[in-house]
């Protein structure tokens, strides 16, 4: 057997012998001391919920706050924000679970996204789980206490996520409010620079190459340093906008620690619909988001990052932009796409998005940028 089935082995039948021990409550700890997030998400998904953990913070001062999350995603969370601790989870690794189960039982439990990870909740002793209804199959939402619905309006995941909280909204955000990492080492270029990360995790996000070049051209003329930036095995995105290697390029050879100092210390990111994006949004960094597939919607600043330099550009509506699921639910409102190349050829999209209105909003991010 592969160790994600002997972690989930494991997760299953500690989940059932709590639940024997210590039943469910239908009602909300009035005061929890210990609160855990549980899920594992990917980085922008995971970084989206940063307005759960203010609201949290908000609302319960004095608890012992604690998040499951990527191995590969602590060091950004090494500062504490919002004094949440930052606990490593991958249904792969056994060693991150047996050290989850050490943890003292929680009371109280928030569950984003998917809510397999209830299970989880439940295997850590947590007496009152939270988590948006109807999550399919419904073994998932055996140990869901509370099952609220997604709104029926429009609004951003970090909103829909904070509806699982009861409880005063959270301080817009503000900047400073999330600490750097810290012990990472990177160069950076000496004057103003524009950040350009045009590595996406599907084809479909990207936007064509010679637009890209076309982009870093501009900046450069505007007396902008230009840098371009994709994953790691990305490089050939890079190589494809600049054949002749114009610009220096950090693709491949930045960890996500040394990313958020890059990002940081920019005076512009442009950047494809990723979890760079969001990083940009922390770091107070004014950022340009190009949304194809993806829904602007769902990933828009709402009141808590409202004040943020973060700006989204979408044709909207697009055809194709159709299905209306978040998470396996039917959501009215939904609008996106999730097809593969498979499914779609080419990005209609992603083509859909104009040069100049890039340039323009670029200009204009700017001329407020300090």
């Amino acid at each position: 057997m592969g160790e994600r089935f002997n972690t989930r082995a494991l997760v299953v039948s500690r989940a059932l012998a709590w639940r024997v021990i210590k039943p469910g409550s239908p009602r909300a700890p009035g005061n929890p001391g210990r609160i855990l997030i549980a899920h594992h998400l990917l980085l922008g998904d995971t970084l989206m919920l940063t307005p759960l953990l203010a609201k949290l913070r908000a609302n319960h001062p004095d608890a012992d706050i604690a998040m499951t999350m990527s191995p590969t995603f602590l060091p950004l969370y090494s500062t504490r924000p919002w004094g949440v601790r930052a606990l490593p989870f991958s249904p792969r690794s056994a060693s991150t679970v047996d050290a989850l189960l050490e943890e003292e039982p929680f009371d109280l439990a928030i569950v984003p996204g998917d809510n397999r990870h209830s299970w989880l909740a439940a295997a850590l002793g947590v007496r009152h789980t939270v988590a948006h209804a109807g999550d399919v199959p419904a073994t998932k939402n055996w140990f869901v206490d509370d099952a609220r619905p997604y709104r029926s309006t429009p609004a951003s995941w970090g909103e829909l996520v904070m509806d699982l909280v009861d409880g005063i909204e959270p301080a817009p955000y503000a900047r400073g409010d999330w600490h750097a990492p810290e012990g990472v080492a990177i160069e950076r270029p000496t004057g103003r620079y524009a950040v350009l990360h045009v590595g996406a995790s599907t084809p479909l996000k990207h936007w064509m190459p010679q637009r890209w070049a076309a982009l870093a051209t501009h900046l450069a003329a505007q007396g902008l340093t230009v840098l371009w930036s994709a994953g790691r095995g990305e490089e050939a995105i890079v190589e494809a906008c600049d054949p002749g290697h114009r610009f220096a390029s950090t693709a491949g050879r930045l960890d996500i620690a040394q990313m958020w100092h890059l990002v940081a210390g920019a005076q512009l990111l442009v950047t494809l619909d990723t979890s760079i994006a969001h990083l940009g949004r922390i770091t107070w960094t004014p950022t340009l988001t190009l949304f194809g597939p993806g829904s602007a919607v769902i990933c828009a600043k709402g009141a808590f990052w409202q004040a943020t330099p973060w700006r989204s550009i979408s044709v909207e509506p697009f055809e194709c932009r159709d299905q209306p699921t978040l998470f396996r639910r039917d959501v009215a409102w939904m609008r996106r796409c999730t097809r593969t190349t498979r499914e779609c050829a080419h990005p209609r999209c992603m083509d859909a998005i104009a040069l100049e209105s890039v340039i323009a909003a670029a200009d204009e991010m700017l001329r407020g940028s300090p």
